[in-house]
């Protein structure tokens, strides 16, 4: 079992930066692939960004690439994410979630995500 505590949510103008930050409970945060999602009002929940257990590669919408910056440190239990240059269609609300670990491969489908977070909004005004 994995809890999963987002933060660091808020308002920010167009074109500034926000991090958010996801602190995992347990003592085997390393072992899951984790990512970020974002669902908007009346919007369906979208991928936004992973970062996997074994090697830390990482992958990302192509609405946000070049502009989020996905991290972990597992001394920490934390997985972070950058967001610069942020946009008023960035608005949201950001889930952070830890993937099943049996999962083999590499995929970025929301089904397979195994623990999630209740969320942090993100406000960015035009």
């Amino acid at each position: 079992q994995v809890q999963l505590v987002e933060s660091g949510g808020g308002l920010v103008q167009a074109g500034g930066s926000l991090r958010v930050s996801c602190a995992a409970s347990g003592r085997t945060f390393s072992s899951y692939t984790m990512g970020w999602f974002r669902q908007a009002p009346g919007k369906e929940r979208e991928f936004v960004a992973l970062i996997t257990r074994s090697d830390d590669r990482t992958y990302y919408a192509a609405s946000v690439k070049g502009r989020f910056t996905i991290s972990r440190d597992n001394a920490k239990n934390t997985v972070y994410l950058q967001m610069n240059s942020l946009k008023p269609e960035d608005t949201a609300v950001y889930y952070c979630a830890a993937q099943d670990p049996q999962i083999v491969g590499l995929t970025t489908a929301l089904s397979t995500f195994k623990y999630w977070g209740r969320g942090t909004q993100v406000t960015v005004s035009s």
